[in-house]
This record gives structure tokens, sequence and C-alpha cells, in this order.
């Protein structure tokens, strides 16, 4: 038998940062290898979701997110994990999510996108927010309701009025625009929001603020903001939004 080889140890990257994904999430880890820097890693575990959106499937996963956070690496040194479900954090509450994260791993942080959106708004002076959802009236209205809870209106609201995730995630680029649009028409709001981790929206940002002249913010670029904040890191230069290029 040799002699072991020697080696040496890489130093620690800029950030670990971790993720907790839905089952039926395509989108979400895609948008984040785009809005986060290169040096930072990103660490991702799934939770089991139903491919129906419904209070009643995301209220389940509050017995299943303790168990996915507890399966990233032992090892890494995170500084914040999200969770990755707008209307999720809505109906289970921002501080049980942080609970049963901070229960099962080791981290500094923990935002959601509900978390996030909320600071996003703060940041750039938002209290009467035009919302667009892809979901039925009940997922919606619970969003409402926590972001009224926390001082931000949504006098202006619409949805796609779909339940199944497996269609969500189709929903292309153009018809996000259209509805947007539609809905930035009726005025009286300062900015415009874009629910669910699971709708491609990163490529409507831009079009959609040259169009509009407002900020537009969406669930997964609300959250890698916030999860960059709360680690001193900084954007990818590609990042849409006037959200990254406010100081």
């Amino acid at each position: 038998m040799t002699a072991p080889f020697p080696h040496n140890l890489e130093a620690k990257r800029a950030a670990q940062l971790g993720l907790v994904v839905l089952q039926s999430d395509e989108t979400i880890e895609m948008d984040f290898r785009a809005l986060l820097p290169p040096e930072v890693e990103l660490f991702v575990s799934r939770v089991p979701s139903s491919p129906q959106v419904t209070s009643e499937t995301l209220a389940a996963m509050e017995g299943h997110l303790g168990q996915a956070a507890s399966l990233f690496p032992q090892a890494a040194k995170l500084e914040a994990v999200g969770y990755g479900c707008t209307s999720g954090s809505a109906q289970i509450g921002p501080a049980r999510v942080a609970d049963l994260i901070k229960g099962a791993t080791q981290t500094k942080a923990v935002t959601n996108p509900l978390s996030a959106l909320v600071a996003a708004c703060r940041h750039l002076g938002v209290t009467r927010l035009g919302m667009l959802s892809p979901y039925i009236a009940q997922v919606s209205q619970r969003l409402q309701e926590a972001l009224a809870d926390e001082g931000i209106d949504t006098p202006v609201f619409g949805s796609f009025d779909v339940a199944e995730e497996a269609r969500v995630v189709r929903i292309d680029t153009q018809s996000i625009i259209t509805a947007a649009e539609a809905l930035a028409q009726t005025g009286g709001i300062d900015a415009l929001f874009l629910s669910c981790t699971n709708l491609r929206t990163l490529a409507a940002i831009a079009p959609l603020e040259a169009q509009l002249g407002l900020p537009v913010l969406s669930s997964n670029q609300v959250l890698a903001w916030h999860m960059l904040r709360k680690t001193g890191q900084s954007a990818a230069l590609s990042a849409p939004g006037q959200l990254f290029k406010t100081p």
C-alpha cells in the first residue's frame, strides 16, 4: 500500500446558500443560477408538494419542510436558506417556516418570497402593489391578506386561474407580459408583482419595466435579492429589475 498523496484544501468561497424547492417547481433553480453571481455556491433540497395548488396542499408542506432542510450537506456553512414558495409562505407563515428550517439545519438567516417581497417593497417605498398570480382565488387571497398585514395594499389584481403546476410552468412570457400590461393600465400602483416561483417571469421583468415605467418584482427575483442582501453579496450583473439597481 502506497503512502497517501499530499493535498491542499481550497479556501471557502464567497457564500454558500441553501434553497428548499418544491418538488413540482421547474423554474426557480434556473432563475437562481441566473441571478446569483458565479462565486456564490447554491445547494438545493426539495420538499414534497402536490401537483395541484390549493390552500390544503400548501399547508401540507409544513409537515415535510424540516426534513427537506435537514438534507443540505452537513459540512456546508449556509449563510442563508430560502424556502421557494410564495403562496406556501403565506399559508404556513414566515415565522413557522423559519422555525422549521432553523430547527433542521445550521444557517444564519431564513427567508421566503413573502418576506422578501415585503422587504423589497419597503426598500423601494412601495405601498400599493399590482399583483399577477397564476393561481385560483383561495390561494391568491391568502397572499393578499398576508401582504395587507404588512401594510401593503394590492388594489390591482389579476390571475390566470390555474391550479395545476404543470400548466403554470408552461405559461409563456408573452402571456405574462400581456396580462401584466393590462393590470398596470388600471393605475394607482407603485410597482407590479409577478407571483409564483414556478411561473417563468424573469424574461418579462426588463421589457415590462421599460414599457410601464414601474418597478417589476417577481417571486424568484425578490427571494434571490433578499438572500444576497442578508449575506452581503451582489447579484449577477445580468440580474434584471430596478430592485437590483436601487442602493
